[in-house]
């Protein structure tokens, strides 16, 4: 690379240690045009310890064919750090061998076909695959296009797909992209599904608006044994001559159990009240996770719940 740029530096006394090997990865910008930039992600491949401060410089990018449909250079951002001193001393912040170049990508030519297809329908993707949803989708854009254009149907082919079939009446770019985007505008209630999240690892419950529970019975109470040695201090008795003095340690063991806690949860409870039931026992993030998994097992729980 040097070279290209006029620059001879002899093989033997180049130091590379602060250059990285790193792979360059981009999503492939949706009717893009040459000369659109986009945001490129970059990975280190080797032994770098960190992309800090670094620049990539110019870099092709390349589809599984092989073709070349951009370039990539520009400052790394990474919003962490990894700083390690003589000493052995680490401390880190995020990941700091992964980072991203903000517009750092451009196409450099124009995809062919990069227009909207007339003769050929349009899919809708749901990005959470649904059967209501995509019905009701279907049912919206035919109310929508039922006045004023002729050979127009929209159907729900499967639930994460709804199908459009292009209006006869549209014989250019300009009204079709008109037609695209008053469906755009339109407002479909999606059904959602009840969940409730888990994540055992850090604590976090995370419980939708539609999760509702049956009337269940949850009791909690902790017993607590506590150990603990005291030293005895045993003395010989006065003028003792062959007496001494013997530190003897003695242990004693104590076992409590805190008050037992019980809560009623009445049929059909939203997720507020069942909040406002797991608080009054006082109980912590894990002791609820236990409980909603006993809840799902004692088949309560009207939700689906997903551990992470």
């Amino acid at each position: 690379m040097l070279e290209k740029f006029g620059i001879n530096v002899p093989r033997e006394q180049m130091r590379t240690r602060n250059a990285a090997a790193v792979m360059v990865t981009a999503p492939f910008p949706s009717f893009g045009r040459k000369g659109t930039r986009f945001d490129v992600t970059v990975s280190s491949l080797g032994d770098a310890t960190s992309l800090e401060g670094g620049v990539l410089l110019m870099t092709p990018l390349m589809d599984e064919s092989g073709l070349t449909y951009g370039m990539a250079q520009g400052p790394v951002s990474l919003g962490g750090f990894n700083i390690e001193t003589e000493a052995g001393e680490k401390l880190r912040k995020n990941h700091a061998q992964v980072g991203r170049v903000p517009a750092g990508g451009y196409l450099t030519f124009s995809p062919q076909n990069n227009g909207i297809a007339l003769d050929k329908p349009i899919n809708l993707h749901l990005q959470e695959a649904d059967f209501i949803t995509a019905r009701r989708i279907a049912d919206k854009i035919n109310e929508f296009a039922a006045d004023g254009f002729e050979g127009y149907e929209a159907h729900a082919v499967s639930p994460g797909i709804v199908e459009i079939n292009m209006p006869d009446s549209l014989l250019s770019q300009e009204p079709a992209i008109s037609f695209i985007a008053g469906i755009e505008t339109l407002k479909v209630k999606a059904d959602m599904e009840a969940r409730v999240v888990i994540n055992e690892r850090t604590g976090t419950i995370v419980a939708g608006g539609m999760v509702t529970i049956d009337e269940v019975m949850i009791s909690h109470g902790n017993l607590t044994i506590h150990t603990r040695q005291r030293p005895i201090i045993s003395q010989p008795q006065a003028f003792s001559s062959q007496g001494q003095t013997v530190v003897a340690p003695v242990t004693e063991t104590t076992a409590y159990e805190n008050e037992a806690r019980t809560a009623v949860v009445k049929q059909t409870t939203s997720v507020s009240e069942l909040a406002a039931a797991l608080n009054e026992l006082g109980l912590k993030p894990r002791d609820i996770i236990s409980i909603f998994q006993a809840i799902e097992q004692a088949g309560a729980l009207r939700a689906k719940l997903v551990i992470l």
